[in-house]
């Protein structure tokens, strides 16, 4: 009995201790009351901010706070054929469907004037019946389409509202590569989101805006702010809270439909002076010099005698348009615009559309290894759209019929023959010899020539012969010559081509 007792006392204390470990440890199932936790570590890891670093992100912060108000989303019902545009099918991911249906989409816009006048995108409210826009401060609006202009992709619209907190529209000019920016817009129908990042390139040409005649004004401001559906029409702005850009594109891999990397905004310069006119006016008065240009590459500044490749070279001067009558000639090269360096083409192309019929503008030119000025009074395109005349070629003059003789000149990679009286007059010249082949890989096709492209000048030097087009090349060796060109339509263009040794 006394065994038991033993036993008894000694598995009442082992049970005890196990209890009692129990409630020492917790084992979780007893929790500390709220007064005994303590998370995170008590002591941060700077004892104060550096104070360039707090300047930098209050900057982010204080634009935020300050431009947000100004942008507005757009809400747009149109009664289209589901035909996309193939530029801008990653803001609106539609099914094709050629039968007219309703659709809505959206967009963004920025608040420009404290009466109601918005700026977006043309292809935002494209036939649209009804437009709605949404305020950040909650308030809605129908909106009436007051003017677009699809060559810029620009346009405004208005609400009934006053006492706006209308946008600061900056300068455009002043934008350097690697200038921090923020888009801000409504993408993915997340209202007033912002992004960050850098102004990555200047003047890009993604040749997404053209109408039927291949004409579009495209600069724009690459950057690699993040931009996705819904942000087009929004703002890029610089830290200091300016608009120096209207969002209106992405780069996109064709099936998410959404940002891999760089959006591109139109230069606020241009977007304001198409705004002023489309609130003046309904439409846009652009000017226009009356000039077909092209870039000079390398090529082409040897053979005009350019120390190095700058500027772009007149192809064409539209008869009767602004620039003729100017003592402007195709072969001219134009290096500056009102003291503007000039470098590409749709950087004049740019300028000249900030500035409207009538205006006069400064150009300088680059002719017979010389600069020379001269001034153009800009014309509407209603009053330039006549046929391009191709300068130094009388095509009512007929030649004679001459036996047909071809040459192949393999340095440079092509092969000409010499024209018959049916040629003359398929291509409206009266001299050249015509390109019948070229190598692939070649000087000639690096120059994008081809088949069925006439020869008519050599260095400014008609040729009437494929014997007058050896000695000229002949002459050339080692140099570059100035070709002109002229395709089956009449249109004509000049060439650098470098002639080997």
């Amino acid at each position: 009995m006394k065994r038991k007792n033993i036993f008894g006392v000694l598995s009442l204390l082992f049970i005890g201790a196990v209890f009692g470990a129990i409630l020492v440890s917790n084992f979780g199932f007893v929790r500390p009351s709220l007064a005994d936790v303590h998370i995170g570590n008590e002591n941060p890891p700077f004892e104060s901010v550096d104070p360039d670093v707090a300047a930098f992100n209050n900057a982010f912060v204080k634009v935020s706070e300050k431009v947000t108000p100004s942008i507005v989303q757009i809400r747009v019902i149109s009664s289209v054929s589901n035909k996309t545009n193939d530029a801008f099918r990653f803001f609106f991911p539609f099914r094709d469907d050629e039968t007219p249906q309703d659709r809505i989409s959206g967009g963004s816009g920025v608040i420009i004037s404290e009466d109601g006048y918005i700026l977006t995108n043309n292809h935002v409210v494209e036939n649209a019946t009804k437009v709605d826009v949404g305020l950040q401060d909650k308030r809605e609006f129908e909106a009436e389409v007051v003017g677009t202009d699809p060559l810029t992709d620009l346009a405004v619209i208005k609400i009934n509202a006053s006492g706006l907190p209308a946008a600061y529209l900056g300068d455009s000019d002043d934008l350097k590569v690697g200038q921090w920016v923020m888009a801000i817009g409504n993408p993915l129908s997340l209202a007033s989101t912002v992004t960050a990042g850098i102004v990555s390139a200047l003047g890009r040409d993604i040749s997404i805006i053209r109408n039927d005649d291949g004409y579009g004004v495209e600069a724009f401001i690459q950057t690699d702010a993040a931009i996705n559906p819904g942000n087009s029409g929004g703002a890029l702005v610089d830290l200091q809270g300016s608009v120096i850009g209207i969002n209106t594109a992405i780069a996109t891999n064709g099936f998410t439909s959404n940002y891999i990397g760089y959006g591109f905004a139109i230069p606020i310069n241009l977007a304001r002076s198409v705004a002023e006119d489309l609130i003046a006016n309904g439409k846009v008065s652009r000017g226009y010099i009356g000039v077909r240009i092209e870039e000079v590459d390398a090529d082409l500044a040897k053979a005009v005698g350019l120390d190095s490749p700058r500027g772009v070279i007149i192809q064409d001067v539209v008869e009767d348009g602004a620039a003729s009558g100017k003592d402007i000639k195709a072969g001219d090269i134009i290096l500056k615009i009102d003291e503007k360096v000039i470098d590409q083409a749709n950087q004049l192309q740019a300028y000249v559309a900030t500035r409207r019929a009538g205006d006069d503008v400064n150009l300088t030119l680059f002719r017979d290894g010389k600069e020379i000025t001269r001034t153009v009074t800009l014309k509407g395109r209603d009053d330039d759209e006549e046929t391009v005349k191709i300068a130094g070629d009388d095509k009512n003059e007929k030649k004679p019929e001459r036996e047909l003789v071809e040459k192949e000149f393999d340095k440079i990679g092509l092969t000409v023959k010499n024209m018959s009286q049916a040629d003359y007059d398929t291509y409206k010249v009266s001299n050249g010899v015509m390109i019948t082949s070229v190598k692939k890989f070649s000087k000639a096709e690096s120059q994008r020539l081809g088949r069925g492209l006439v020869i008519t000048q050599v260095d400014r030097n008609k040729i009437n012969s494929v014997s007058e087009f050896e000695d000229a090349v002949e002459g050339k060796r080692g140099a570059a010559a100035l070709l002109k060109i002229v395709d089956r339509n009449g249109n004509s263009r000049l060439v650098g081509l470098e002639i080997p040794d």
